[in-house]
């Protein structure tokens, strides 16, 4: 059976899309990954005492988490989870933290979604549960 050149090239289009968009989603895990142990859990374990690991919560834990935006209930330090991805924040820590330094430039909303992306992915009810080490 012979395709019509057209279907061909939808369908080597598709595929193309199929793949770069697999490598992307890696790409972001990776960078969520970075930033959550380098920045997120180096400074739970200055200010707490303690890391907050992914798998310490289940999925739909993370995304209440993450929906609420309530990061600080305290008022200890500023109240919402996005500020924590934003270059605000990240210009505030790029001397003693060089991941903070290495992302200044990065898209805020990007690393919010990297940093969801592996909390849902290193969840305790994940295929991939990942602690702080």
């Amino acid at each position: 059976m012979n395709m019509p050149s057209m279907t061909r090239v939808s369908v080597a289009v598709a595929l193309l899309a199929i793949g770069t968009s697999a490598f992307a989603y890696e790409g972001e895990l990776k960078r969520g990954r970075l930033y959550f142990r380098q920045i997120c859990t180096s400074c739970h374990q200055e200010m707490i005492g303690k890391a907050i690991a992914p798998n310490e919560r289940l999925k739909a834990d993370w995304v209440a988490y993450i929906k609420a935006d309530k990061h600080d209930k305290t008022g200890k330090s500023h109240p919402s989870v996005k500020y924590f991805t934003t270059k605000a924040y990240r210009e505030t820590i790029k001397g003693k933290n060089k991941a903070a330094e290495k992302l200044l430039n990065a898209n805020d909303a990007d690393l919010y979604t990297d940093v969801q992306a592996w909390l849902q992915y290193s969840a305790k009810d994940s295929d991939n549960p990942s602690g702080c080490n």
